[in-house]
């Protein structure tokens, strides 16, 4: 759906009839020109429109994966999907690449700018991975999950090379991808525990000639960064949504000479904060005077809100009606919930977020492993312990949320035992008719404290445990899986494949090491009996 904003109302341009989820929106046009066609990405479909709505595009990928990414440059068309990033060119295959772990967002240098095609993907192993044609130049390590990437002010900055980056943690950083090596400008930690960065943009909004970083987060965080001197990002405006902020961008919407933020939100609002003065003051004895603007504005906004009552009052006793008939039949709603299970380095506990598109009544939190429920800030909930069984091994932990009205996000903080492992579910009850619930799990790992890393300091001492025998590469990997987080679900290729871990409650460390040999390349290693601040596994796959 496309809609402008006509005399401070919200008009339709056009709208698209019903189909596939839209996984992606983005804009694209002929270079160095205004970019006015929209690209949509559903399943693995890509549609072009006018401005107007006029469909001029339907290219099907036929890739095997649904779409999750994409960025357009020209006639250029960089998509990704979980695992598979595709380059097409005018809709031809240029390019094609398999990623190791799962690819959170592409992007592709400013090709105007610079002699060359220079894709980026950002992958859920906390690396950027810098491609030419088919093949990796470099990677790059970042302090988290990359989530979202987009060019500095734009365009890639003074040398088109500037690139941003947001992680599901919540830092912001810019790095420079040049032709040999990245080079890291800045880093924004997250040192007020704010929510992972979803979506980031450019824009002057505060009107000093120098555009300011626009950033959401998926706790309904909008903050606006400006840059000092030293060309280093300051916090200037932040503003508190009640959901996570799924898109952000700049520009001049709603009146002339005042530039606006336009940001969406899960459950689909479209909301504008302005920079229009919308407050007076009026001094002792001073009549405040509201222009006929203001009061027809209020006018319409009140006859609306009434009709909304109405409507919903008339919903409400036709269900009523229905459902006390004979021949009524119930169905059950469907409630999309976008959920969230990562590890926090700084306080190494787990933070479980979940979010409804509508309002949650209740959540019940069940464990068959022993775990811990901390405290959260924004947590307004009440909750309620159950006792349990202690003879029984299926059931240590049951506790009850019961949310305050109109609560759509829930965010709880959990302690694991590591060595302990097994099975966290969430019963989430939305505040709806007919009354149901959603059951999602989670998986308590072993080695649950355990972060991925990309490096680890060898000169600590370290206890080295070597298994050999007649096991193949995938059952090897599996039993990462099985026992440690952020590990991908698909083997990695190759015949040698390094893991690094740091513990983030005690600061230890884990490597592990799978590698395919004969017999005869075996050498026998001893197990070094020191202080656990390091520790080596190694898997021989025998030939």
């Amino acid at each position: 759906m496309c809609f402008g904003m006509k005399k401070g109302e919200a008009v339709a341009v056009f709208k698209t009839l019903p189909g596939q989820k839209i996984a992606r929106l983005e804009l694209g046009g002929v270079l160095n020109t205004p970019q006015e066609k929209i690209f949509i990405a559903a399943g693995s479909e890509i549609r072009g429109f006018t401005k107007r709505g006029k469909q001029f595009l339907s290219f099907e990928t036929n890739l095997t994966e649904s779409i999750k990414a994409m960025h357009i440059s020209g006639s250029d068309l960089f998509l990704s999907a979980s695992y598979i990033y595709n380059h097409y060119c005018d809709c031809k295959d240029q390019h094609y690449y398999l990623s190791g772990d799962k690819i959170n967002d592409v992007i592709c240098l400013p090709v105007e700018r610079l002699p060359r095609i220079t894709p980026v993907l950002a992958c859920q192993d906390r690396v950027l991975r810098v491609l030419q044609g088919s093949d990796v130049i470099y990677e790059t390590e970042v302090p988290g999950p990359p989530t979202v990437l987009a060019l500095h002010n734009g365009n890639g900055g003074d040398s088109g090379e500037d690139l941003l980056y947001g992680t599901s943690d919540g830092k912001l950083g810019l790095i420079q991808i040049t032709t040999s090596k990245p080079i890291h400008k800045w880093e924004i930690r997250n040192e007020k525990k704010r929510g992972g960065i979803l979506c980031v943009d450019s824009f002057d909004i505060v009107g000093d000639g120098v555009k300011d970083l626009l950033v959401g987060r998926d706790d309904g965080l909008v903050e606006v960064y400006s840059f000092d001197n030293a060309n280093e990002p300051v916090l200037r405006f932040d503003q508190m949504l009640s959901e996570s902020i799924t898109s952000i961008q700049g520009g001049c919407i709603g009146k002339d000479g005042y530039d606006e933020i336009v940001v969406s939100t899960y459950s689909g609002w479209v909301t504008g904060l302005t920079t229009e003065p919308i407050h007076k003051e009026s001094g002792p004895g001073e009549e405040l005077k509201i222009n006929q603007e203001m009061q027809n504005k209020i006018s319409s906004l009140r006859v609306e809100l009434e009709q909304l009552q109405y409507k919903v009052l008339q919903e409400r006793e036709k269900y009523q009606q229905s459902s006390q008939s004979s021949k009524a039949k119930s169905a059950v709603p469907s409630v999309s919930i976008n959920d969230k299970f990562t590890l926090n380095k700084d306080d190494a506990s787990y933070s479980l977020i979940l979010e409804v598109q509508t309002a949650i009544d209740n959540v019940l939190i069940q464990s068959d492993v022993p775990i811990d429920l901390l405290d959260v800030d924004k947590n307004s909930a009440v909750v309620s312990f159950s006792s349990c069984d202690s003879e029984s091994n299926d059931n240590f932990l049951l506790a009850t949320y019961r949310c305050q009205a109109n609560t759509t996000r829930l965010e709880l903080k959990i302690r694991s035992i590591e060595g302990q492992y097994g099975t966290l579910q969430a019963y989430v009850t939305p505040r709806i008719q007919p009354k149901t619930c959603q059951a999602l799990q989670y998986l308590i790992k072993p080695l649950s404290l355990h972060q991925r890393t990309h490096f680890i300091d060898h000169d600590r001492p370290m206890n080295t445990l070597t298994l050999t025998g007649q096991f193949s590469f995938a059952e090897v990997h599996s039993w990462v899986v099985f026992c440690l987080p952020e590990v991908p679900e698909k083997p990695p290729a190759g015949e040698c494949v390094t893991f690094y871990f740091q513990n983030t409650f005690l600061d230890t460390q884990l490597e592990i090491v799978a590698l395919t040999q004969a017999w005869s390349y075996l050498q026998r290693v001893t197990l070094v009996s020191l202080p656990l601040n390091f520790f080596l596994v190694e898997f021989f796959c025998l030939a």
